[in-house]
Formats: C-alpha cells, sequence, structure tokens
C-alpha cells in the first residue's frame, strides 16, 4: 500500500477534525493499527490542531473552565463504566487510535472556538464603546479649548476695560467731547488727555463705518494749527492710544484715506470738540 499517497489524500484530516464517515474511520482505525506511518501521521495533526487551538485560544473565565472540567470528568466516566455483554449477535472487536483523546481533542476545540467566538463578540462591543468614549471626549475637549479661549478673551476685554476706567478717573486725566458737525450730528466721539504727561486716548462712541480703502485721522488743534495725532484703529469699543499731544486747544476727525494724510481733508470732518 502507498502510504505515503494514503496520508496526503485527506482523510486523515477529515478524521480528525470529525468529518470523515463511519466506513472510512473504521478503515483509518485498521490502517493505524498495521502502519505505524499513518497512526504518527494521525496523532501529529491532532497534536498540530490541538497545539493552534491552544495557540489562538484566550483565557476563559472561572465559571466556564470549571464547567468544561466537569464535563470532560463526566465523559471519561461514562466511557470507563463496562457495559454487559448480552446473548446476541457476537461483538466484533475495534482497534481505535487513542478514541479518548481524539474525544477529548474535539471537545477542547469546539470549546476553543465557542470561547473565541464570545470573546470576538466582547471585543467589537467593547472596541465600539471605545471608540463612541473616545469621540465623546474629543468633542468635550474641544468644547472645554473653546470655553478656555472665550474665557480668555472675554478676561482680556475686561481687563481693557478696568484699565481704561482707571485711566478715565484719573484726576490728570481730561476729557474732550467731540460733537457731530452739522449734517453728521449721529457722529460722537471723546478724546481722554493727561496734561501731565500728554498722552491722548481716543473712545470712538458712535462713529459710521469707515468706507473701503479709507480710516479715520485725530487731529489736535496746536496754536492754531492741525497736528497729526494719529491714526484710528479698531479698538473694539475700547480706548485707543494716540500720539502724544502738548498744548492741545481742540481735537478733531476726519476721513482720510488709508494711511492717513499730512493735512486734514475740512470737507471730510466729522466731529470736533474744544478742550
Amino acid at each position: 500500500m502507498d502510504t505515503q499517497a494514503y496520508i496526503q489524500s485527506g482523510i486523515i484530516e477529515s478524521y480528525v477534525l470529525g468529518l470523515a464517515t463511519a466506513e472510512e474511520a473504521a478503515e483509518l482505525q485498521q490502517l493505524c493499527a498495521q502502519y505505524p506511518e499513518i497512526k504518527a501521521a494521525v496523532e501529529a495533526f491532532e497534536l498540530e490542531l490541538e497545539q493552534q487551538a491552544m495557540n489562538d485560544a484566550i483565557a476563559p473565565d472561572a465559571a466556564v473552565k470549571t464547567a468544561l472540567m466537569a464535563t470532560l470528568f463526566n465523559e471519561e466516566q461514562q466511557q470507563a463504566i463496562v457495559q454487559p455483554i448480552g446473548t446476541g449477535a457476537p461483538v466484533i472487536p475495534m482497534h481505535p487510535v487513542y478514541p479518548s483523546h481524539h474525544k477529548t481533542w474535539q471537545t477542547i476545540a469546539a470549546a476553543a472556538i465557542l470561547l473565541f467566538v464570545v470573546s470576538a463578540g466582547f471585543n467589537i462591543y467593547y472596541y465600539n464603546h471605545y471608540q463612541s468614549a473616545r469621540n465623546e471626549y474629543q468633542a468635550l475637549l474641544q468644547e472645554r479649548n473653546n470655553l478656555q479661549a472665550s474665557n480668555d478673551t472675554y478676561k482680556a476685554k475686561f481687563n481693557e476695560a478696568a484699565s481704561s476706567l482707571r485711566m478715565m478717573g484719573d484726576t490728570a486725566m481730561h476729557a474732550v467731547k467731540m460733537n457731530g458737525l452739522p449734517g453728521k450730528e449721529g457722529s460722537y466721539a471723546t478724546v481722554y488727555w493727561n496734561k501731565q504727561n500728554n498722552d491722548v486716548y481716543l473712545l470712538a462712541n458712535n462713529l459710521p463705518q469707515t468706507p473701503a480703502g479709507h480710516q479715520y485721522q485725530l487731529w489736535a488743534i496746536v496754536n492754531g494749527q492741525p497736528v497729526d495725532a494719529g491714526m484710528i484703529s479698531d479698538c473694539a469699543g475700547a480706548l485707543c492710544k494716540m500720539k502724544t499731544i502738548a498744548n492741545a486747544q481742540a481735537f478733531a476727525i476726519t476721513l482720510e484715506k488709508e494711511g492717513g494724510s499730512p493735512t486734514p481733508t475740512l470737507t471730510a470732518m466729522l466731529v470736533m470738540g474744544k478742550v
């Protein structure tokens, strides 16, 4: 008999996996008794599958392990019971190749597959929950960062407003109210001029939005002549620090081209106020 061809036919794998027919199993058992190499091939494949199952297996819960060991113990006890021989047809003796070991391996393999499926289900379940929790954490973290940024902005504005209030309450600070000129009565601004150190601050109370390419410019009237006091930037309702001016008799604001002008455009003057 060509034992190598028989070994490579796939019957051994079918037998070990429990897929062989009764006739194929009986034939294989008889051949194992006759040919050691076939028996060795069966044992090698059993050990290979058992090792693979053990490598891929996940440690079961203590309760699962206890139930499994109890099942195996009951099977061994049942196989140890000697059945009475009746007076019927003669019993044909069989020569199985380690049937108990084969049965035990099938039980272990089934348990390992079951544990693998259950473990995979738990892994998917917990992974989905992990992803959901991670997304919620990222959203909360982004919200916290946004709130922190808003809080920092409000804090900076509060400190700036508090500083402006202290500055305007300084006894050395003189407030110059600049009202709108005829036709521009809705415009209004205030200059805070420190007569001791000549610092000038501007509060743009109500000035129209500047058109594109234009900018407001503050002027101080010193000895009857207009002096550039600086370009008005967007101070977001707070005081704008302007140029230092000494001996001012009045202040005014004109609308100039962006970047300013060396001399005021009188026709574009909006507000004016005397010191």
